[in-house]
């Protein structure tokens, strides 16, 4: 899976009630993305497709193994190409374990657009990852009916 050295990862945006479902990822010097908002997802492993590595993902990030799952699209820049899903949360919040991350929540549209949201676990706003913006924007964009509904 991994041509001309760059990393592959899967990733899912994950909506509820016109709310997406964002992991605050740990506050750590070295991980990509310290300490923002950003997809449930991780490397693909060799050999591995992104379909089963995105299903795998989910079940050790937060418990959650999805019906169906859609292929969005497959975002790259310099260094990681990104394969992006989506599906519906079909569970409540409350029913998800978070076995990675800060914390997690569903975030709304506004929120979204605004690129920050409030983590009670961190007990403060915190920015969104910059590529995860721009692909939940560009999602939304393409899937009114999914961020309009309960705005």
């Amino acid at each position: 899976m991994n041509n001309n050295n760059l990393t592959h990862v899967a990733i899912a945006i994950l909506y509820r009630e016109g709310k997406f479902l964002l992991q605050l990822r740990d506050d750590i010097p070295g991980i990509i993305h310290p300490g923002k908002w950003a997809f449930f997802g991780g490397h693909i492993e060799p050999g591995e497709i992104p379909q089963v590595a995105i299903k795998r993902e989910l079940v050790e990030e937060i418990g959650y193994a999805p019906d169906m799952l859609w292929e969005f699209g497959v975002f790259s820049d310099t260094n990681v190409v990104r394969h992006v899903f989506y599906a519906p949360l079909t569970v409540e919040l409350k029913d998800l374990v978070l076995g990675e991350g800060w914390d997690m929540g569903l975030l709304t549209p506004a929120e979204i657009k605004a690129g920050k949201a409030y983590s009670e676990n961190a007990g403060m706003e915190r920015s969104l990852g910059e590529f995860h913006q721009k692909i939940l924007l560009d999602f939304m964009n393409k899937h009114v009916s999914v961020a309009k509904k309960k705005e």
